[in-house]
Parts: C-alpha cells; structure tokens; sequence
C-alpha cells in the first residue's frame, strides 16, 4: 500500500522520489547517493502538467487532446514521456540494489501496488469529479488503464535490468557504440516486443464482429464488417480485435478518441453527435491502453532506459548530450519518415513503431533541453514549481489528474449538486472575466490547477513529505 510519510533521515534535496518508479531506492548497506538529477525531477513534472493540461482543457482546446485515430497532438506524448521517464529511473535506481533478491522483491511489490491504484483510479470504481458517486459493477470494470500499463513496462524492463547486470559498474569510453554492447540484452527484449507486436497487428486475420448499444427503442445490435488481416483502420485492426477476445467489450473503455473522428461527428474533432447513418464502429468501445498495444510500449521505456544507462556511464555533459540529441533526431526522423510515407501510421490507440520513434525522440530533445537548463546552466529556479510536482508525481497525479480532490471540493455544494466552489471560481474568476469559454477554462486548468498543486507540491517538499510507491 502507498504511504505518505516525512522523511527526517536524508537532506530534501536528496529524497527518494515518490513516483510511480522511485529513482532512488537504498539497499540495506545504504551506499552513498549521487547528485539528483534536477532535469528529471522537471521532466516528471512537465508530464504530470501536460496531463492535467490535456484532460481538463482537452475539451475545449481538441488541437491539444488526443488525436481522434491517426496523428500526434500534445496529449498523445504524455504516455510516452511517463514511460520514457519510468526507464531513465530504473537504470539510476536499481544500479544502487546490489542484492538481486531485494531488487526483485521491490521491483515487484511496486508492481503490484501500481495495479493497484490503476484499478481503483480507471477501473470505475471513482466516478469524480463530476459525478458524486463511486463504485464498480464487476461486469464492466475496466481491466487496462495508464497506471497498469506503466506497471508491466516497468516489471518487464526491470527484471531485464537485474538480470542481466554484469560489468555495469565500470567507465565505458564515450562512443556510440559501447553503451549498446554492454547493455546488449535490453536491446535484444526491444526487437522480441517489435517482433511480437508487429507480427500480430500485420498477421491476425479480424473477423466480423458484433456488439450492442442502449438507444430509445431499447439494446440494438450492430454488425461491423471485417474479414481481414494488416489493417490499421478503427474497425479491423488487430489491437482492439485482441482485446475484445480476452478483456471482453463490457472490460474496454466506452468513450474512445476515435469517435471524435470525422466519419462519427459533425464537429470533429469537437466531441458531439454522430452524423446520420455513422459507421457502426463509432459506437463501439475501444481500449486505448490494451494487450497488444501495451506491449509495444515495453519500447519507450527500453529507451528510457538507455538514456539512463548514458547517464550513469558517460562523465561529461557534452559526451551526454552529443548520445541523447543524435539518437533523439534519429528516432524523431525515423518516426515521421515512417508516418509520411504511409508505411507505418503515428497512432497513440495502437502505439506503432512510428508512433514509438516519434515520441521517444521528442522525450530525449526535451529532457536534453530541461538537463541543459537546469543541471548544466542552473537555471533551476524557473522550474521550481514543475520540480516540485515531479517529486511529488503520485500525489499529484492522483488528485489533480484523477480528479480526486476535485470531487472532494464538489462534494460541497450550495442547493444544487452543480452549485459548487469548482464551478463558481471557473465561471467568475476565470470565464467570467475573459468573456470566453475556452480562454477562461485554459486559464483555470493553468493556475488553479497546474500552479495550484506546484505550491503544494513545494510546500510538501518543505516538509519532507511524499507520496512514495
């Protein structure tokens, strides 16, 4: 069970973070810790920000929600910067767990209370903010989720981290090539998932398929043609074929990106009603964080990792630097290579290799950035808020992104259920006062959310309080 509890032993500056993968986890001979690494404290937060930013403003601002099937809008980088962030902590983290039995026994408990909290928060238990409810019809729980997929990234990526640790203490010189030798194994796990994933989205013949929806005249049930293989489509592709066979439709989330497409709505990509006679898929549920497509995300940490790795091993921010922006160009060029020659399409609902590539570079230009910025030219005050929320991810995450503290506050309302402290600050100090739906909700997202727990995030952090998985 997570726990939030001050830490009185260790310096602030040096406390384990409390993130979804911790980045300092001590073994019981509690060897001497390096320097934190500032930039990947900003990084976490920036992820954190950008979700609140996405969820809660995606509404009115679509450009920057996730794009309805094919494409990559700000939204689409969040997962893939959370994973790519969960590797860079493993390579610093399990590197100070000498013993291999205590590595595992942690690496699985935090994968265990990871599952955890990805059920209760996105299997349906929570119905917050806006809905003053809670509780799961067992029938319908949703068995996917962000929190779930970023568990079995980090079991699989972990376990190969431990079990194939050899000279990984030693110096490697600063070249291309050495860090890919060493860690050869984890390389050799990333094309067994691209493999894998590959051959089954290009290889699995998708039958016609057959669900029910609720309309005025009672349960209709709707047809969708297939009879297919290699499609990356809505309808036919074998991701969502996958999970309907082994989650089942009741077990997917019912309101997919997809149904901001084009051929569903007349507003896409505003959400809406569907046009007259839409393609029966548009009713249908689809899991964005499924079987086949968590797979393929095993990837992103993989390459978290390696920059880790990068980190550990090269000793000067230049031979650093030089790693991360060549393989990030690299992957960003590859990815967009492979999107604008139709070979393989972006697409967050199926994270294709395309998809991988692109936001794996742009994970490794950003963080390249904040670690010049913030480690190299001290520019570190700028980020304070941001710093902060890194270091208090899940605590976070979980009221803010979740909506859970939200649902609190609106569980005191005046007269109406509607009535509440949430709704009057959006409507007359945000909305209100710019005249404009859209402005006023990005606005309140900005500073009543985002800058809102940085405070308390900064105020914890004084206190020696986190949220530690």
């Amino acid at each position: 069970m997570a726990e939030i509890k001050a830490d009185t032993t260790t310096p602030h500056h040096q406390k384990q973070l409390p993130v979804t993968v911790s980045e300092s986890d001590i073994s019981e001979q509690k060897p001497q810790k390096p320097k934190r690494v500032a930039s990947l404290d900003v990084f976490r937060g920036l992820t954190v920000a950008l979700m609140i930013l996405v969820d809660d403003a995606g509404g009115e601002w679509p450009m920057i929600g996730h794009a309805p099937w094919n494409g990559c809008n700000l939204a689409d980088f969040v997962m893939p910067f959370f994973l790519f962030i969960v590797g860079m902590a493993i390579a610093l983290s399990l590197k100070r767990i000498p013993n291999r039995l205590l590595a595992i026994k942690k690496v699985l408990l935090r994968t265990l209370k990871l599952l955890f909290w990805g059920l209760l928060l996105q299997g349906g238990y929570s119905h917050a903010p806006d809905k003053l409810t809670y509780g799961v019809d067992m029938k319908k729980i949703r068995w996917c989720g962000i929190l779930q997929r970023i568990a079995l990234a980090y079991l699989v990526v972990a376990l190969v981290e431990i079990f194939s640790r050899g000279a990984q203490a030693n110096d490697l010189a600063s070249n291309w090539f050495s860090v890919f030798k060493l860690y050869f194994w984890h390389w050799l796990m990333g094309a067994s998932v691209l493999v894998i994933y590959l051959s089954a989205i290009y290889g699995t013949y998708v039958p016609d398929w057959q669900f029910t929806v609720q309309s005025n005249n009672g349960t209709v049930q709707l047809t969708v043609a297939c009879g297919m293989r290699g499609k990356l489509d809505p309808p036919c592709n074998a991701v969502g074929y996958v999970d309907r066979k082994v989650l089942g439709l009741n077990h997917m989330y019912p309101h997919p990106a997809w149904k901001r497409a084009k051929a569903c709505t007349q507003n896409s990509p505003y959400e809406g009603p569907f046009r007259n006679g839409a393609p029966s898929w548009c009713y249908a549920p689809f899991e964005p964080e499924g079987i086949l497509s968590s797979i393929s995300a095993i990837l992103s940490t993989i390459i978290g990792v390696h920059f880790g790795h990068v980190l550990v091993h090269f000793k000067g921010h230049p031979a650093r630097l030089k790693h991360w922006v060549l393989m990030g160009f690299a992957l960003l060029i590859s990815g967009i290579i492979l999107h604008f020659t139709h070979a393989i399409p972006l697409n967050k609902q199926l994270y294709t290799f395309s998809y991988v590539c692109v936001t794996s570079g742009a994970a490794a230009l950003v963080f390249s950035a904040l670690y010049v910025m913030v480690d190299i030219l001290g520019l570190r005050y700028l980020f304070l808020p941001l710093e902060w929320i890194g270091m208090n991810a899940m605590l976070v995450y979980v009221m803010a992104a979740e909506g859970i503290f939200a649902g609190f506050i609106n569980g005191w309302y005046y007269d109406d259920p509607h009535n509440t402290l949430v709704y009057w600050i959006q409507k007359h100090i945000f909305v209100g006062v710019w005249h404009s739906k859209r402005v006023g909700i990005l606005l309140y997202v900005i500073f009543a959310e985002i800058l809102f727990w940085g405070i308390i995030s900064g105020i914890l952090h004084l206190l020696g309080i986190y949220w530690k998985l």
